[in-house]
């Protein structure tokens, strides 16, 4: 057996559908588009979200709120996720990333004030809230700003 004598079993293939070669064909006339309308036409498309002449919905539904396109969204870090840190370690991005407090930086990060902790530290961010910085600083430790 050669790889020119393989063949696919009998009615694997079929043949395509010649559409507008005449009505001997089987396909001749309206070519399998039916009769008229829209999509019978040729670039006959249908825009999406059209709903046939009726008010589409997008445009049904009432519009609420703003979107702020340029919002920043900050990776957020309570001071009660910090004790799990031992006392006098530098808390940076990575350390926060191998503990899995934070998953991907995208704006930054920033430390909030909920919680309290006891021991120094030496916590880096992007932005600290003025009660998380108090906190940080009355336990002995220090906060830097990236």
């Amino acid at each position: 057996m050669k790889l020119g004598d393989l063949k696919p079993p009998q009615g694997a293939r079929k043949k395509s559908k010649r559409i507008g070669r005449g009505e001997g064909s089987g396909h001749g006339g309206t070519s399998t588009r039916g009769h008229k309308g829209q999509k019978a036409r040729s670039g006959g498309k249908v825009s999406r979200g059209f709903e046939g002449g009726q008010m589409p919905m997008q445009r049904r539904l009432p519009k609420r709120g703003f979107k702020n396109p340029f919002r920043k969204e900050y990776e957020v870090v309570n001071i009660r996720d910090l004790t799990r840190f031992p006392a006098g370690t530098v808390v940076d991005l990575a350390a926060l990333k191998a503990s899995g407090l934070i998953k991907k930086i995208r704006w930054g990060v920033k430390v909030l004030g909920d919680g309290s902790i006891n021991h120094p530290l030496t916590v880096q961010a992007h932005h600290f809230t003025l009660t998380a910085q108090n906190k940080i600083e009355a336990a002995g430790g220090k906060t830097e700003v990236l």
